[in-house]
């Protein structure tokens, strides 16, 4: 009996012996499956491993790589271009580079369905980024209070905060060093899913990079690489 279809989304993909492709999919019910999807580059193809595309796809196999079965477009969607397609581009980087194989995540599913859509809607990426940052980190369990210190105490919106992977976010007393702290009115605007205010963008950029980067480690993120050599129009990433 063939498996029933599960819905997907294309991460990466690489060019992989005549005409086939090597496929990062991240799948509803079977979190991140590296699949060989077989005709993808050849000239009859039926569909092309396409990112931000929903899809509804078949696999086979026993191992960690996977056999593309079918593949079939599962609704309509907009293609992402320019700033936007670069941002698009880093959300699906720091899932191929975080996520364990077959580990399914459902919420992570949503997450990332729900930034996809609001990217393609609204021209204000960093909103969308930093949010999705950070639920990234609460579902795969990296994540932390923003409303309590390392000492449990509540987050002050007066007081600024530095950040420790080891114990959270501790409190900076040393005046010399307190300007180079995240505000916590920036930190308790985060944690109330408020990114209205630029100083909850800028202290969410330093705080999610610096959260992140423990988890990805030293390679630098391509997707990031690209963005840089844009236009500048402002760093998103």
């Amino acid at each position: 009996m063939q498996a029933p279809l599960t819905p997907a989304y294309v991460l990466h993909s690489r060019p992989y012996r005549d005409s086939s492709a090597l496929v990062d999919l991240l799948t509803l019910h079977h979190g991140l499956q590296r699949v060989v999807w077989r005709g993808a580059r050849g000239q009859r193809r039926k569909l092309a491993p396409q990112p931000f595309m929903p899809l509804l796809v078949g696999m086979a196999g026993r191992s960690e790589l996977k056999t593309l079965t079918q593949a079939e477009v599962a609704g309509g969607f907009t293609q992402l271009q320019g700033e936007v397609l670069f941002s698009g581009l880093y959300l699906n980087e720091l899932l191929v580079r975080l996520l364990r194989t077959g580990d399914a995540q459902p919420l992570l599913f949503a997450a990332y369905q729900g930034a996809l859509e609001q990217l393609a809607q609204d021209d204000r990426v960093e909103p969308i980024l930093r949010r999705f940052e950070w639920q990234l980190l609460a579902i795969l369990g990296y994540g932390f209070s923003l409303t309590k210190d390392a000492n449990g105490q509540p987050v002050g919106a007066q007081q600024r905060y530095v950040w420790h992977a080891s114990d959270g976010l501790q409190p900076i007393h040393d005046p010399l060093l307190v300007d180079a702290g995240l505000p916590g009115a920036a930190l308790l605007a985060m944690a109330a899913d408020d990114w209205s205010a630029a100083a909850t963008l800028r202290a969410a950029k330093q705080l999610m990079r610096q959260a992140l980067g423990v988890h990805l480690g030293d390679r630098p993120l391509v997707s990031r690489q690209l963005f840089a050599r844009q236009p500048p129009k402002g760093d998103k990433q």
